[in-house]
């Protein structure tokens, strides 16, 4: 069976995190993910360290089963080059400042007179349009304008990033179901059409729970640490060696918890902790008779209550811990396969597990320009015509030419 995308083309404009993301799951997917890169820099994430024999590590993971096509857009030959691809692609991504795409000549409107059945997408800081809309942002701009920075972290201390690029990612992940959204409409429908979002909207659309309290009683998030804003205990509780996280956010773990993770029947019936308005109204009190029971034993021992109780627990772990769970790896969430200059590599694995052929790792990341004479060749130039390209600065090849190339 072949993968759900085999056979869609994607032209890929998009650098460092929010569309390579996006892109890359296209491509996981078994799309054809043609990276439109300048030279001699390329995706701006190349430069990230570690590097492994001159290839950005970071670079690596997120832009798996794509090629590469370094290209001279200020070139009337490479913008040439462009068009000549941008006529058979399905979808087209690009994350540059808003207007650029249509100073350049490779916006929507004008790609969509010859290719009417495009799918186009944009990713920007704030959108295409609004007050904002000529700005140009990124992740941290994104967190702190959304409000989410003020509400992360520990109560009264200074805003505080979530640990990933979470804007970035939302902004990836929201463009990616608007695509498969439009890719669909068009299967049906016969139209292409073109699709946008942020930094910003993408980001604050994942705050539901937030909009709804304060939309309904004009209550503001603020940072709560590890806690729920609506239910306790539903948080990091510090035990012995560690810390455990709980959520035991209904009357039937609660009960489980009190009696048989904890062995504390008498928080059942103590009033400040009888129901969930009371826990919350009382939560400093009960984090901190909750921490005197875990204050006992280490981690490993509560995980083990609480999993015997039937309360969802676990504990918090560091990035190395996680990444060496039995879990994960039965799981195949790390997985290795072999870089052209990287070698031997380590990435994250496929999240989605399906019943057929669905996603797969198919190529390792592209050198810069890895693809760009093959590409050319596949688009009907002659070799003569490839090489003169390359000798005269339109396209680019990292190791073309040089010792030891692959």
């Amino acid at each position: 069976m072949p993968l759900p995308l085999e056979g869609v083309t994607v032209l890929d404009l998009t650098t460092v995190m929010a569309g390579p993301y996006c892109t890359m799951v296209l491509g996981d997917m078994g799309a054809t993910v043609i990276k439109v890169e300048n030279f001699p820099e390329g995706d701006g994430s190349r430069r990230f360290e570690p590097k492994v024999n001159d290839e950005s590590y970071c670079f690596a993971v997120l832009n798996r089963n794509k090629r590469s096509l370094a290209l001279n857009m200020k070139d009337p030959r490479g913008k040439a080059i462009f068009m000549k691809l941008a006529a058979k692609a399905d979808i087209v991504t690009e994350n540059f400042r808003p207007g650029v795409v249509r100073k350049l000549g490779i916006d929507y409107n004008t790609i969509r007179q010859f290719n009417p059945g495009v799918i186009y997408a944009s990713m920007s800081g704030f959108g295409q349009t609004g007050p904002y809309g000529h700005k140009g942002g990124f992740d941290i701009v994104a967190q702190g304008m959304s409000g989410i920075m003020m509400m992360t972290g520990a109560p009264g201390g200074r805003p505080a990033k979530v640990g990933i690029a979470m804007n970035d990612i939302a902004s990836g992940v929201t463009a990616l179901y608007a695509i498969l959204g439009a890719f669909i409409g068009k299967l049906r429908h016969g139209q292409g059409q073109y699709v946008e979002t942020s930094l910003l909207e993408a980001g604050l659309a994942w705050t539901h729970w937030e909009s709804g309290a304060f939309f309904g009683s004009g209550e503001e998030p603020l940072a709560t640490g590890t806690r729920h804003r609506r239910s306790t205990p539903y948080q990091a509780y510090k035990t012995r060696d560690g810390y455990v996280t709980v959520g035991a956010n209904n009357n039937k773990l609660w009960t489980n918890f009190c009696t048989i993770t904890c062995n504390k029947p008498e928080w059942l019936t103590d009033p400040r902790f009888k129901d969930l308005p009371s826990r919350l109204k009382h939560i400093d009190e009960l984090e901190v008779e909750i921490e005197k029971v875990f204050a006992t034993a280490p981690t490993a021992h509560w995980v083990q209550k609480l999993d015997e109780a039937q309360v969802p627990g676990g504990p918090v772990h560091t990035y190395r811990q996680i990444l060496d769970d039995a879990h994960i790896k039965a799981r195949n969430m790390v997985v290795e396969y072999d870089h052209p200059k990287i070698g031997r590599m380590k990435s994250l694995g496929l999240p989605v597990k399906a019943s057929g052929e669905f996603a797969a790792i198919r190529s390792a990341a592209p050198w810069l320009g890895q693809h760009s004479g093959e590409l050319l060749q596949e688009a009907g130039l002659g070799a003569a015509e490839i090489e003169a390209l390359f000798s005269e600065g339109v396209i680019y090849d990292k190791y073309r030419g040089k010792a030891g190339a692959p």
